[in-house]
C-alpha cells in the first residue's frame, strides 16, 4: 500500500522516557481527540482485546459523527516505538481512504525529558488522493499538533506531587 498523505509532529515532554511511555501509550483517545472542524471526536472505545500494550491488540473507536475505525497494534517496543494501523473506516473517511498508520517514537533528551515524534499516514482510495492530501495538510496536521499538546500535558500531570 502506498502512502498518499502523511503529517508529522513532535513535542518535548517534561517527563522522563519511562513515565512518558507508561502514561501516553495506553491512554484512551476519548477526551484527547476532540472534534475539530471536519474531524470528528473520538467518543468511545469498543471491543478492545486487552491492555493497549502488545502487538495484535485491536479496538474500535466510535466517532462523534457516528462513524468508526478499527485500530490494530503492529509494533510495540517498550520505551521506544509504538505503531498501530487503522482499517475499516466508516463514514466520509471510509469513502476516501483504505487505511492509515500511526507511528509514535519516544527518545530521551539530554536534560531528562522525552521527545515524542508522531507521524500519521493515510492510504487513499483510487482517485481520492488529492482530496486526502488536502484534508491532511489543512485539517489533520494542525489537529495532530493540538492533540499532542493535550497528551503531553497529561503525561506531565500524571505522577506529579499533589499541591
Amino acid at each position: 500500500m502506498t502512502v498518499t498523505a502523511s503529517a508529522s509532529t513532535a513535542r518535548v515532554v517534561a517527563a522522563a522516557l519511562e513515565r512518558t511511555w507508561r502514561v501516553a501509550t495506553p491512554l484512551t483517545p476519548v477526551g484527547f481527540y476532540p472534534r475539530a472542524g471536519v474531524i470528528p471526536a473520538v467518543v468511545a472505545v469498543h471491543d478492545q482485546t486487552g491492555p493497549w500494550d502488545a502487538v495484535g491488540r485491536t479496538r474500535r473507536l466510535e466517532l462523534s459523527d457516528g462513524s468508526s475505525v478499527v485500530e490494530s497494534l503492529v509494533r510495540v517496543e517498550p520505551d521506544g516505538v509504538f505503531v498501530y494501523e487503522l482499517s475499516r473506516f466508516t463514514g466520509l473517511l471510509g469513502r476516501l481512504v483504505t487505511g492509515g498508520r500511526a507511528d509514535w517514537s519516544y527518545s530521551s533528551t539530554p536534560n531528562g525529558r522525552t521527545r515524542v515524534d508522531w507521524t500519521y499516514s493515510f492510504f487513499a482510495r483510487p482517485g481520492r488522493g488529492l482530496i486526502v492530501r488536502g484534508i491532511v495538510r489543512f485539517a489533520w496536521a494542525p489537529y495532530m499538533r493540538r492533540v499532542l499538546v493535550g497528551i503531553a500535558r497529561e503525561v506531565e500531570r500524571v505522577g506529579q506531587p499533589s499541591a
